[in-house]
């Protein structure tokens, strides 16, 4: 039971002893001890005081009940004062309340609400459940039994007067409250009366409704109230001091105007006046577009007209300073030198030729057009380490522009990219325009770095608001909320970089040019070690190409036992390890230091090997396929083991299988089972045994198609007893009548094979069109084998 109406409220219902509606509800009759015996009902942080009408909201069906029960006897019901509950059981003050409950109004949600009027208090002698309901045995505090005494009025007048003093003060009390207080005649119902008036907390109220001695009571009450003046006062001085700095600053602008005045009858000039004028010097110094210039002419009148030192001047200045400070007309002019490019892109990478070739057909293109092209748009998707941010450094290096890069990881707000509306306090443009503004140029290199990594909320989506900059046709009226004017970006050379487009809105991946950064080779990550990585970590520890000495050998080592990714991060770790290894023998001075790190100097820096990777198996084997899979940090080779043991035909498959690779399981042995009698399988075979796929690394989460044709080639060796070729890898589809279907990723998994030291590797004939990515090198040393149907599979991969 829960009063939820406001305090205004309780004042108004409780100030007036109204009767309406309770005049036929009698109270209950005592027996010849002076105990009363009734139900009763929970008061939870709510208290009632005799005389008093207030609204309670009843929220079960227990109380609900026992109201409606006193209702049809028309009695009074006990009102218990709920405590903590202690072990578990719900324990009751041992005053309590007769009230008598009006008539119940059903609310929209299903509970009651209703008026009670306080009767009498109660001293709570035993309280008992029966038949769902609370009843109690309890005895009446009777008061009003005592002649008031000359000083106990005394007590009464003083405190009214208090009350009107507090009332003053404490616009929260209805005036109506005082002309009633003034009518009692009572020292207890005054008492219960200011106490429902004044905001008191819940404890002291109960320690009130315990004290049965009127004149204590009032006494007490008397304590509070004073109390309260004394609050009111306080605050009342704090309003006043408030006014007063309030009038103190208007008499400060006054005397500012008057020396205002002062100054310029002395000639001294104002210093408003000379802000103006260098703001319309740099206007003409600028030249800003027709439209920003009128604006600005209309916000440099409105500084002239307002208070000088008024909040709007403070955000009309703000609002001019970014006008003028984010760039218009000035550009950089591009270096279209083909031959400069390629060497600028060769030198600080290597690999990466789809980006090498896309950015020099950026320059042929311009190079061959007079007038003003759209820029390109491109997303630069790899994984981790790939060097797509360096990239985009080099392409400002070789156009012979600016470069400026913002990161939108983690943003969810939409205003970080548009900004925020003026009329909002230290308001301020959005990323965009504050990255136009350090680029000084309205044609830099624009790089929005991890775009796959925004959110959203209920603040916006920062990838709607992206929809318009990264769409070349909207982009040459840009819409900044602070701005309000739009902002021409069609000169700005784009670029995006994420690890993955499946976190890419398809609107906005839409509008982007998408531009793989596949990982390293072997072969690529030992020579941007030794051109970039190794010279980069010498110097940064303060060593000489004298000190240490990096082979080949020894990278490759580095690269397979220490690291495990796409990119060279972790490389670039290992190597800067080595290198501070070396500086401090360099320090202790220790005689005979190898300056040439071999594999056993690396392992006593580095410590035993970090990785294993799968290897080729050595021999061959029944049930054990080679799958070939793509991974974020390059490609691996996967080994499928199948077992057949007795059962009922049941399919398992372990090892973190996704749906997708458990669905290519399903397809490959439902295709067996459609081959059975060309396998040389008993159909009865299928009923008889359990087949059990795993896929080891089992802490490792597997998915997709790619793996079907290994699948299926390892459960038929595991059926026929016919052992598989150890050195070959598989990758492909397959579907229910045995089509070998295209995959992805197949550059890595070619590399992977030969990094593993297989033989051949068996791919889906329609990837064949990958085969231009792969270097002469590998497939001359890993033989491709193209198939179209998993028949070819099993002639090329099982013996027998």
């Amino acid at each position: 039971m829960k009063n939820k109406f406001s305090r205004e409220n309780e004042y108004r219902a409780g100030m007036f002893n109204r009767n309406e509606g309770f005049e036929h509800i009698t109270n209950i009759e005592s027996n010849a001890k002076g105990i009363i015996n009734t139900v009763a009902i929970e008061l939870e942080k709510i208290i009632i005081f005799p005389n008093m009408i207030s609204p309670i909201f009843i929220i079960n069906n227990r109380d609900l009940s026992a109201i409606i029960t006193a209702q049809e006897k028309k009695q009074t019901i006990i009102g218990l004062i709920k405590k903590e509950e202690e072990e578990g059981y719900c324990t009751f003050l041992g005053t309590g309340v007769e009230i008598a409950v009006g008539s119940l109004l059903e609310m929209p949600d299903g509970a009651h609400s209703a008026l009670v009027q306080g009767r009498r208090r109660v001293k709570i002698l035993n309280t008992f459940e029966e038949n769902g309901l609370i009843y109690t045995e309890a005895e009446p505090i009777l008061e009003n039994n005592k002649k008031v005494s000359n000083q106990d009025h005394a007590l009464m007048n003083t405190t009214k007067a208090l009350f009107e003093s507090v009332v003053q003060l404490n616009r929260s009390i209805p005036e109506e409250a005082n002309m009633h207080i003034n009518s009692i005649t009572s020292p207890g119902w005054l008492a219960d009366m200011i106490c429902t008036a004044i905001s008191l907390p819940y404890l002291k109220r109960i320690e009130i409704l315990e004290m049965y001695d009127e004149i204590g009571r009032l006494k007490f009450v008397y304590k509070l109230l004073k109390n309260e003046l004394d609050i009111l006062n306080i605050e009342e001085e704090i309003r006043f001091n408030v006014q007063r700095e309030v009038d103190q600053s208007q008499r400060d602008f006054y005397l500012r105007e008057q020396v205002k005045a002062i100054n310029i009858e002395l000639g001294d000039g104002d210093i408003w006046e000379e802000e103006i004028k260098r703001y319309e010097k740099r206007i003409e110094e600028k030249k800003p577009p027709e439209e920003v210039r009128e604006i600005l002419k209309e916000q440099i009148k409105r500084l002239m007209l307002g208070p000088a030192l008024s909040p709007e001047a403070s955000i009309g200045r703000n609002y001019i300073e970014w006008l003028l400070t984010v760039p218009w007309k000035k550009k950089t002019t591009d270096n279209l030198d083909i031959q400069h490019a390629e060497k600028i892109l060769d030198k600080n990478h290597c690999g990466l030729e789809k980006p090498k070739e896309r950015l020099l057909e950026f320059i042929a293109v311009e190079g061959l057009r007079s007038e003003h092209t759209k820029q390109p748009i491109m997303c630069f998707v790899g994984p981790p380490g790939t060097g797509k941010t360096s990239f985009g450094l080099s392409i400002a290096e070789a156009l012979g522009r600016v470069f400026v890069r913002i990161s939108l990881g983690g943003i969810r707000d939409e205003a970080e990219i548009r900004g925020h509306r003026r009329t909002y306090i230290g308001a301020l443009p959005g990323r965009i325009i504050q990255a136009m503004k350090r680029a000084k140029k309205i044609n830099p290199i624009f790089m929005l770095d991890e775009i796959d990594k925004m959110g959203n909320d209920y603040r916006g989506d920062p990838a709607a608001a992206l929809l318009e900059i990264l769409d070349s046709e909207q982009n040459s009226a840009f819409s900044d909320h602070y701005l309000e004017i739009p902002y021409d970006l069609s000169n700005v050379f784009f670029i995006t970089t994420a690890n993955t487009v499946d976190n890419i809105p398809p609107a906005l991946l839409d509008r982007m040019e998408i531009v793989e950064f596949s990982g390293y080779v072997m072969e690529e990550k030992v020579e941007i070690a030794l051109k970039h990585l190794v010279p980069k970590q010498i110097l940064e520890n303060s060593l000489s190409n004298k000190d240490i000495k990096f082979n080949r050998k020894t990278l490759e080592n580095i690269i397979q036992n220490y690291t495990y990714e796409s990119g060279v991060r972790n490389l670039e770790r290992q190597i800067g390890k080595l290198c501070r290894k070396v500086s401090k023998q360099k320090i202790e001075k220790i005689e005979n230091a190898s300056k040439m790190l071999t594999l056993d100097a690396v392992e006593k820096f580095l410590g035993p090997p970090l990785f294993f990777p799968f290897r080729a198996e050595n021999t061959d084997e029944i049930g054990v396929a080679t799958a070939v899979a793509w991974t974020e940090n390059g490609g691996e080779i996967m080994p499928i083991e199948v077992s057949v043991v007795d059962g009922k035909g049941n399919l398992n498959i372990t090892g973190q299988i996704g749906d997708v690779m458990q669905e290519s399981a399903q397809a490959a042995l439902t295709f067996i089972k459609s081959r059975a009698k060309i396998f040389n399988i008993k159909n009865e075979t299928f009923e008889k045994v359990d087949i059990h796929i795993h896929v080891p690394e089992g802490a490792v989460q597997k998915e997709g198609p790619s793996s079907g044709i290994t699948i299926c080639l390892a459960i038929i060796s595991a059926l026929t007893k016919r052992k598989t070729f150890h050195d070959i890898g598989l990758t492909g589809e397959i579907t229910l009548r045995g089509k070998v279907l295209p995959v992805g990723g197949l550059r890595e998994k070619i590399l992977a094979a030969h990094r593993s030291g297989l033989k051949k590797i068996i791919i889906p004939k329609k990837n064949s069109k990958d085969l231009v990515k792969i270097s002469d090198k590998v497939k001359k040393e890993l033989e491709v084998i193209l198939v179209d149907h998993m028949d070819e599979v099993i002639k090329m991969a099982l013996q027998g």
